[in-house]
């Protein structure tokens, strides 16, 4: 490891909302700053302004905060190493591409567009269809490498469009260590002369990049695999300048649930999961869901993520923020790509939602549903009742209605399997038992209804569920005797009451 101290970045371009294969970056970034007593910045790289998406930036910053991995330095944050948007740093970057052409590690390139396209057509034709601006072609180019000096002079005088194109050496071995896959070796020749300083006085990604990571000090450079191809021109900028490389980890692609390709923005509401960690708006109004408003918890977002490509070494699977800064290492990221579960990130948001005291998700459950009248203390009881259940905050409320209202329905489908000929006598009879009951908590209504069986030579089955159905209107919840207890003696009478009358209703008319 780097003896500097750990400074990294998470780099995102506003050109749409953060997928959540960005958020996983960020949050290796900031898990790895943390745990080396580090710094994470978020730097917003905006050096295409043609794809710039009004309202993006924002929506990244938002979607951070939410997921609880602020950065210490960046865009509205501050730090001493601003500003933290590339367009706001634009003059910074002209000296530094003019700096490796007067270094003889760059050049001017006059090429029009156009005159490329033909060149590709050309040699399409010619049966080479990857046609690149390189070390061989550009020997017969518009270039300041093959034009006369004078001539360069003039064009540069009279304003004419130009690019700032590599100039990358021939047959020479680029090698660097990636801290996730180890070493990688790439040849010169298989790289073009990838263009630094476009002709819209905006330098391209490859050269802000490596300048601001350097005038940054950034110590690690942790980002997705898609960024690997161009690891080796970074290298060979590094060089140029003779600066000192940060050390690089690539992180494995996410992968859809069936492992065929990469996990897609156009892949959440279509495969119905989200890919979003808030919703998304586009500009014509189409909507994207996110993780926030389908009800996850953040905590259990950012569990299941932080497992998509890394393994703790341990068969540990639910960990805290906290927990998850202890036991991170980029050495146990894996080199092949992790298939997304949705089922499993459902499963992490279950074990989020129980490990959750009664009193947050009744404070929770009130500010989802604010028409809520019970008590706060009776919330508490139905959050106890409800939460080994549910999924999502809001299914306390939604499968725990009959623990809120008496039911208006009954499941007709388990009334037509489990109600006989002898179950309304047996229920009334139950009922009459409960009416005269002392102590009505569980364990007293439990014990009165083991008697109640033996007394009248039946079976669990012949009463629970009807009791059940009776009291809830379902065939399935938490245990029946702590419902019982929580609602009360004279609730729980008057239910019975009231659906005997229409549970037979119901049965006579079948």
């Amino acid at each position: 490891m780097s003896e500097k101290p750990v400074r990294v970045r998470f780099a995102p371009s506003p050109t749409g909302p953060l997928h959540m294969g960005g958020v996983r970056t960020a949050l290796y970034n900031y898990l790895f700053a943390k745990k080396n007593q580090g710094t994470f910045i978020i730097r917003v790289e905006d050096t295409d302004q043609t794809r710039f998406v009004p309202g993006a930036q924002d929506y990244i910053m938002d979607a951070m905060k939410w997921c609880g991995i602020m950065p210490t330095e960046g865009p509205g944050i501050g730090g001493s190493f601003g500003p933290y948007v590339q367009s706001e740093r634009k003059e910074l970057y002209k000296p530094y591409a003019e700096q490796l052409i007067e270094n003889e590690k760059a050049y001017y390139a006059f090429d029009t567009s156009e005159e490329l396209e033909q060149m590709r057509e050309k040699a399409k034709q010619m049966g080479m269809p990857n046609w690149q601006y390189n070390c061989v072609t550009r020997t017969s180019l518009r270039n300041s490498l093959t034009l006369p000096k004078d001539e360069v002079k003039l064009l540069l005088d009279q304003g004419a469009p130009y690019v700032i194109r590599m100039k990358m050496p021939r047959n020479e071995d680029i090698r660097f260590h990636d801290i996730i896959r180890g070493w990688v070796v790439v040849n010169t020749n298989n790289l073009d002369d990838k263009v630094l300083f476009k002709s819209d006085g905006m330098p391209t990604y490859h050269l802000a990049n490596i300048v601001d990571d350097h005038l940054m000090e950034i110590s690690h450079v942790i980002r997705g695999e898609e960024w690997l191809p161009s690891a080796p021109l970074h290298v060979m900028l590094y060089e140029a300048f003779g600066w000192e490389c940060p050390l690089f980890a690539h992180l494995p692609l996410l992968l859809r649930p069936d492992g065929n390709g990469k996990l897609s923005k156009r892949d959440g509401d279509r495969l119905g999961f989200p890919v979003f960690p808030t919703n998304w708006t586009t500009a014509e109004g189409e909507l994207y869901s996110g993780y926030r408003e389908k009800g996850y918890h953040p905590g259990a977002f950012i569990n299941m993520l932080a497992l998509l490509g890394w393994n703790p070494g341990t068969p540990q699977e639910i960990f805290s923020l906290e927990g998850l800064v202890e036991a991170f290492s980029l050495e146990r990221v894996s080199k092949s790509g992790a298939k997304f579960d949705p089922d499993k990130t459902i499963w992490f948001q279950q074990q989020y939602l129980r490990s959750q005291t009664n009193e947050t998700l009744a404070k929770e459950l009130k500010e989802k549903i604010p028409s809520i009248t019970q008590t706060n203390e009776a919330l508490i009881q139905i959050c106890g009742l409800m939460k080994e259940r549910a999924t999502f905050i809001q299914d306390l409320y939604t499968d725990g209605h009959y623990l809120f209202e008496r039911p208006s329905e009954y499941d007709a489908e388990s009334i037509k399997k489990r109600w006989k000929a002898e179950t309304s006598n047996l229920i009334h009879a139950w009922k009459e038992t409960l009416n005269q009951l002392s102590d009505f908590d569980a364990v007293s209504i439990e014990d009165a209804f083991k008697s109640f069986l033996e007394q009248n030579e039946v079976g669990v089955g012949a009463v629970l569920l009807p009791f059940r159905l009776s009291v809830t209107g379902v065939g399935a919840g938490p245990g029946m005797f702590d419902i019982a207890a929580f609602l009360g003696k004279s609730e729980i009478v008057a239910r019975i009451e009231s659906a005997l009358l229409t549970i037979e209703k119901m049965v006579n008319e079948a």
